[in-house]
């Protein structure tokens, strides 16, 4: 059945800010406490999803998700009306301020696992929604996530959006950022690679950061999606690139269709992986990049693997980068090598989103991915597709609600409370999003 990948991207929200929350993630822990611009980042955002869909990439919005996060406070023990919270705890304990108030859901690449109807032995799409239960400052996205999710996939019909995995160690999901789908058109049957880091009972662990996605979160993950067990691969992150500052197999990977772009020390048993791969995807392609060209300490400066590889209608491939990977001399050097190899990849595109980068995501950390077909994206919530007329609606939004300048010392400001709550009850209206915020004016 004839179908297409719609990247659904986050936008950047009113309290994005460098708070330096996501230990194992060097970009983010680099920029704490800098001056950061919200409207920038939502700006830069913006333009992105705008040119792709010119591009001929379906492309919709995911909207952020009300910050501070009051409730989350209140269930830590801070107490008293909305501005006493704020003010408890600034004086008390202001990194757990900044964590209630982290603008990190902007990051859907870990919103969710998705699997498309034709991998599904109940032909829906399904949507498992991660827990991120690593970071306090994530893990308290799971149930907004849900609820926006069953917002944009409302008929259910034709989608199954699943609750977040129990949050406890064992089952630590940090979403699609950590998934990969390969095989021939996207209407067609895939092989679903799983990606992890640790497993319960397993020995090889990394020594410095975090191995945030378990075995057992995959395997449950991939139940729930009802994805069919001949079409799933589980393979674990190299742990030596997890303590390089690779928190998630999206900085160190990304595929589309046939194509997996990696680097050399990407996965565990690398070789063995790939072997099994090209067995079970027909016409598997490889683009495995050499570390005496680019080394795991480049990916990582630059993002060039948190990149989108969006295909055309022609069948060419498209590598959407952040301009940090055009600015460094030896992976740029890299990529228009790749470029003029024989190879699906066929065009280099480059964005700024310096402010996102700053904080640790890049193109790929920006969207999620869903397969649908034509039918399937006629059900998608239609006020969330990319257009002329919705990118001019979110901008004038963005110019009359978002700060320029935001520190971790405005985050006190029961006035930029009622600028966020006052802003997402219009972004109800525009993207027809019913009663997801739970807040009332």
């Amino acid at each position: 059945m004839k179908a297409r990948e719609v990247n659904f991207d986050g936008l950047v929200g009113l309290t994005h800010h460098y708070a330096g929350l996501s230990f194992g993630n060097e970009a983010s822990t680099k920029h704490r406490f800098q001056v950061s611009n919200p409207k920038l980042g939502a700006k830069q955002g913006l333009a992105k999803m705008k040119a792709l869909a010119d591009a001929g990439f379906p492309q919709a919005v995911i909207p952020p998700q009300e910050r501070p996060n009051l409730a989350a406070l209140r269930l830590i023990g801070f107490t008293g009306r909305d501005e006493q919270v704020l003010e408890k705890a600034w004086r008390t304990a202001p990194h757990l301020l900044s964590a209630a108030s982290s603008a990190s859901s902007m990051w859907v690449a870990n919103a969710a696992t998705v699997c498309p109807s034709a991998d599904a032995l109940d032909g829906k799409v399904h949507l498992t929604v991660a827990n991120l239960n690593n970071k306090f400052h994530r893990a308290s996205e799971a149930p907004g996530t849900e609820r926006l999710l069953r917002a944009i996939f409302r008929d259910a019909s034709r989608f199954e959006v699943h609750p977040a995995l129990p949050q406890v160690a064992m089952f630590g999901d940090e979403g699609a950022a950590n998934h990969n789908r390969l095989g021939g058109d996207y209407g067609e049957p895939g092989v679903q690679l799983f990606i992890y880091g640790r497993e319960e009972s397993g020995a090889l662990v990394p020594a410095r950061y975090p191995a945030r996605q378990t075995l057992e979160a995959s395997q449950a993950v991939a139940r729930l999606n009802q994805v069919d067990p001949t079409r799933t691969v589980f393979a674990q992150q190299n742990p030596a690139v997890i303590d390089q500052g690779v928190f998630h197999n999206d900085v160190i990977a990304v595929s589309n269709r046939q194509v997996l772009f990696c680097h050399q020390h990407a996965f565990l048993h690398q070789q063995a992986l790939l072997d099994e791969l090209a067995d079970r995807v027909p016409g598997f392609t490889p683009l495995v990049v050499p570390a005496d060209e680019v080394s795991v300490q480049d990916a990582v400066q630059t993002y060039l693997f948190n990149s989108q590889l969006l295909s055309r209608d022609d069948g060419a491939m498209v590598l959407v980068l952040p301009e940090e990977s055009r600015r460094h001399e030896g992976v740029w050097r890299y990529l228009n090598t790749l470029l003029a190899a024989d190879n699906p990849i066929s065009e280099l595109k480059v964005f700024d989103l310096r402010e996102s980068m700053a904080n640790g995501g890049g193109p790929a950390c920006l969207r999620l991915r869903v397969v649908l077909t034509d039918a399937e994206r006629q059900a998608v919530n239609p006020a969330v597709m990319m257009n002329d007329a919705l990118f001019n609606r979110l901008n004038a939004w963005v110019d009359k609600y978002y700060r320029d300048r935001l520190t971790q010392e405005d985050l006190v400001d029961p006035q930029l409370l009622r600028e966020g709550r006052e802003a997402l009850d219009e972004l109800t209206r525009l993207l027809d999003l019913g009663s997801v915020y739970p807040f009332q004016l």
